[in-house]
């Protein structure tokens, strides 16, 4: 299996382990991670969208600093520090900020179906970061996804030539998540997994904390508990703990089929939106949100496939 086969992250060869384990580990990396387009929508239903997506950071930076002080982590050194800010500024600084301004005014559901892109952008970012050459099938399977999900956004607003502000942040929060993730997975090979993104945490924790600062003192946070827990989840567990198990299941492998896992997450995401929002489902969600993940996991698969033979 090759080193970059992963959709998402890239990590280290496979630990010596039964191959259910870590797909078991993946899936509740990704069990975490599809709580985080709600709850990010219940976050900026009383909190700032401006603390929220800053204050998450803050809280998972905290959370980083005292695991790398425990396992005595090295400093990254050189280069890698100036890769880890574009990690940052895609997975700590853009992804959370820009979700949290859209889903003031979009609906989880919404959310969840543009966000289900984000496995074939991130494999998209991730041949072009590598110098991979995909074969045709793959652009043009990731294209279709990424029409499907402009329309879908179209039709939601109202009509073509009337996209709403919010689907802009999102799909700007895909492209910020993919490029991080694709530099991410490349870093990890050399920093380890949880270690490049508790280091990315740390790095941007100055700005992180700055803005925090910045949004409680234009506007007092205030918040039901219900509020509060929302943000608490988003700091401990989408930013910080479910990286632990998501990483775990890709370093145990196989990682191709591990990785693979992610494009249940918008599934998820959206079961949540209905059960714990009550959010309805319309005919065009849950056929944009099929049409999205099905090109997805094609894109991902037509990647994974084995490498063309030499003549």
């Amino acid at each position: 299996m090759r080193d970059n086969s992963s959709a998402t992250i890239l990590m280290r060869p496979p630990l010596p382990t039964r191959e259910p384990t870590g797909l078991w580990w993946g899936l509740l990396g990704v069990a975490a991670f599809s709580f985080t387009v709600p709850f990010t929508r219940v976050a900026v239903g009383a909190l700032s969208p401006l603390f929220v997506g800053s204050a998450r950071a803050a809280i998972a930076a905290v959370l980083a600093a005292f695991a790398l002080a425990l396992a005595r982590q090295r400093l990254p050194r050189g280069v890698q520090w100036a890769r880890l800010a574009v990690v940052a500024g895609g997975i700590v600084v853009g992804f959370p900020l820009l979700t949290s301004f859209a889903l003031t005014t979009a609906p989880a559901t919404h959310g969840a179906v543009v966000i289900a892109l984000l496995p074939a952008a991130t494999a998209s970012a991730a041949v072009l970061r590598a110098g991979e050459r995909p074969p045709l099938a793959f652009w043009i399977v990731t294209a279709v996804g990424a029409l499907a999900a402009i329309v879908f956004a179209f039709t939601q607003s109202g009509g073509f030539g009337q996209l709403h502000w919010a689907d802009l942040l999102l799909l700007g929060a895909v492209m910020a998540a993919a490029v991080g993730y694709a530099e991410g997975g490349l870093l990890a090979r050399e920093l380890g997994s949880w270690q490049t993104v508790s280091w990315a945490l740390i790095l941007a924790s100055p700005l992180m904390v700055f803005l925090t600062a910045v949004s409680a003192a234009g506007q007092l946070p205030s918040g039901a508990p219900v509020h509060w827990a929302a943000l608490a989840y988003l700091g401990v567990v989408s930013m910080f703990l479910g990286f632990f198990a998501w990483y775990r299941g890709l370093a145990v492998g196989p990682m191709a089929r591990v990785s693979q896992i992610q494009l249940i997450q918008p599934v998820l995401s959206i079961c949540w939106a209905g059960l714990l929002l009550g959010e309805s489902l319309t005919w065009t969600t849950i056929i944009g949100g099929l049409a999205v993940i099905l090109c997805a996991g094609i894109a991902v698969r037509v990647r994974l496939g084995p490498p063309p033979r030499k003549p």
